[in-house]
């Protein structure tokens, strides 16, 4: 699925600095130390990451709470983008969904982000709602989207 020099395992606590070089690659309001800390900590956060020859180049993250999961982040550098990686998180994320019973993923996207909701709708996620003014940077709606799992 993703290019066969990436290989994608579950996050430890030492892979926190990487993960922090890709989010401030990737984010105009990157996430701190402390915020990756709070979630290694946190027992309904599963954090994965993608690492191509033992450099991090992507994560992801979900929150497991009763029968839902919520896609908290999703980052590739942009020296790694349009290599399948997401995917291969995403499917990560679809496995370890499926091994929990979980009925449903939601995640908030950017508007904007038309690359990101283009894969997302692969997956079987459709917009569900919109929550105006969600990103702080730039005042730009977030797009609510849901896949509803079978079981």
């Amino acid at each position: 699925m993703t290019d066969n020099s990436i290989v994608i395992r579950k996050m430890q606590p030492c892979d926190i600095e990487g993960i922090l070089k890709v989010e401030e690659r990737s984010f105009a309001t990157p996430w701190s130390f402390k915020m990756f800390m709070d979630e290694v900590n946190n027992p309904c956060a599963v954090y994965y990451v993608a690492l191509s020859e033992d450099e991090i180049v992507a994560y992801a993250g979900v929150w497991f709470i009763m029968d839902e999961g919520h896609i908290t982040n999703i980052a590739v550098d942009p020296d790694f983008r349009h290599r399948k990686i997401a995917t291969g998180l995403l499917n990560k994320i679809f496995e370890e969904s499926r091994e929990r019973n979980i009925r449903g993923l939601t995640l908030e996207v950017r508007e904007s982000n038309i690359s990101a909701v283009l894969l997302y709708k692969k997956f079987g996620f459709t917009v569900e709602g919109k929550r105006k003014g969600y990103y702080s940077d730039t005042n730009e709606d977030a797009l609510i989207m849901w896949c509803h799992l079978d079981n």
